[in-house]
Order: structure tokens, then C-alpha cells, then sequence
């Protein structure tokens, strides 16, 4: 019976050099994989926060949570996992539009998904989606049948609801 988890971290560190390379040689040097890693400067420059996604069971997520809790430069650890939050994330998807029917049933679909359009040239088009993992997942799939050209897609952000730290 597999009793894993996803779990979503925030960890707000100190904006030094070599920060984030201690984070993941924890992660690696004990065999845990990431999921989904980003990282950002906060409203105050010297502080950076790094959202990541992880799995395991609960042994495995207590000890990456005190492993992190651990680290040099490492300020605050919140699993958000525990608590009412919000999260998103953002794909950018290039489609091959080789006619006006099918740049207009893009467009239509797009907006659908409340995607907004990033660039158009004559053979093709940047989308912009943001949601959650289940949204962006349907999107890129209805249109991977148009001929997805490029595709990115950014890790999770994430953060507590309301007044909740």
C-alpha cells in the first residue's frame, strides 16, 4: 500500500549565493526527488521564497521538513499542504496555426481557458495559461491535437489563504 503524499513547502531563505544549491544537494544526498521547484525575491530583497513540491509518506515529508528547517540561511518552513492555500501555475504554449480556421478555434479555446495571446505570426501562436495543475493540464492536452510547437511550463507557486501565515 503506497501512503504518499504531495506536499507543498514554502521556505523562505536568506537572498545569499548558494542558498538553493544547499536545498537541492539536501534532497539529492538523501535520495528525495523534487517535484516542482521555484524561486523568487519576496517584497524584501534580501529575502528570497522558494516553493516546492515534493511526495512521500509522512516519515519521509517530517524529515524533509526538519532537514530544511536545518539549513544555513534557511529562515522560516511552511507546509502548506497543512493548511487552506492557494496555487497556481503558468504554461506558455506555441501552436502551429497553418490557416484562419484554425487560429480561430485556438483563439476560441483560449479563451475558454482564459489564456491570453503572447505573440502571433503567420505559422503560429504564444499563449499564455494560469491556473491550477488541473486546468493547465486540460488545456495543453485539447491543444496538443492542434500541434503544439514549444512548450514551458513554470513550477508552482503557492501561499496560505486569507490572514493565515
Amino acid at each position: 500500500m503506497n501512503n504518499e503524499e504531495r506536499h507543498i513547502f514554502s521556505v523562505l531563505v536568506e537572498n545569499r549565493f548558494g542558498v538553493l544549491a544547499r536545498v537541492a544537494g539536501l534532497f539529492s544526498g538523501r535520495g528525495f526527488n523534487i517535484d516542482s521547484l521555484n524561486v523568487a525575491a519576496t517584497h524584501d530583497k534580501s529575502i528570497s521564497q522558494i516553493t516546492l513540491v515534493t511526495h512521500g509518506d509522512a516519515q519521509i515529508i517530517d524529515q524533509i521538513y526538519q532537514h530544511l528547517n536545518r539549513l544555513i540561511d534557511v529562515i522560516e518552513v511552511t507546509d502548506l499542504s497543512t493548511g487552506r492555500h492557494v496555487e497556481r501555475e503558468l504554461v506558455l504554449i506555441k501552436i502551429a496555426t497553418d490557416d484562419q480556421q484554425k487560429r480561430t478555434e485556438i483563439l476560441q479555446i483560449a479563451e475558454v481557458f482564459r489564456g491570453r495571446v503572447i505573440d502571433m505570426k503567420p505559422a503560429s501562436i504564444v499563449l499564455e495559461v494560469t491556473g491550477d495543475e488541473g486546468k493547465l493540464d486540460a488545456a495543453i492536452n485539447i491543444f496538443r491535437t492542434y500541434g503544439i510547437i514549444d512548450l514551458v511550463r513554470t513550477g508552482k507557486i503557492a501561499m496560505m489563504r486569507g490572514s493565515e501565515k
